[in-house]
């Protein structure tokens, strides 16, 4: 698997990974809109460093990298999603690997972190077998979604044994 920059023909094939409205509030918080999202709408994920994980079958995975506020030496990861059929099958944790990998290897950055719902125990043990680990928010977070309170877990991933291999190709055309 190889991480590539996200281009807008990309967006019919991620927008597709989210295949019911629960896993897509799991997956977005609602932030992008609402259930089910049109790809004008998802134009959004260009203001926030996007990338595309494939294989020698396509596009198979999807996150952004974004400096939180304004802080210099944190990028946070967000928009996580693996395509169904690759789910349960290390798909996950190698497209983290390969977005820590990649935030890690811009200069200045120390810290790299994300949250992810209590509801969402799959996304959360990926997360943990990467190496983030739990941070304590205060207060905790909380979205509405659904009718329900959804607890958001923050979790955080500092440099350190971070491999110098780099996976991301600049340049390329949607496969």
């Amino acid at each position: 698997m190889q991480l590539r920059s996200y281009q807008s023909c990309d967006a019919a094939a991620v927008l597709s990974w989210s295949q019911d409205e629960r896993s897509f509030y799991q997956w977005t918080a609602g932030v992008m809109g609402d259930y089910p999202l049109r790809e004008e709408q998802f134009g959004f994920v260009e203001k926030l460093k996007p990338f595309v994980a494939y294989d020698e079958t396509g596009p198979v995975g999807f996150l952004t990298l974004r400096q939180p506020g304004e802080s210099t030496d944190e990028l946070r990861m967000g928009f996580v999603i693996i395509a169904p059929e690759k789910r349960g099958k290390g798909y996950g944790k190698e497209l983290v690997r390969l977005g820590v990998r990649e935030a890690f290897s811009q200069n200045g950055i120390k810290k790299v972190s994300l949250g992810v719902f209590d509801n969402n125990p799959a996304a959360y043990a990926c997360y943990r077998a990467v190496g983030f680990v739990d941070v304590t928010a205060e207060p905790l977070e909380t979205y509405s979604v659904l009718g329900e309170q959804w607890n958001c877990r923050e979790l955080e991933i500092t440099s350190g044994n971070e491999s110098e291999e780099k996976h991301y190709v600049h340049a390329c055309s949607c496969l």
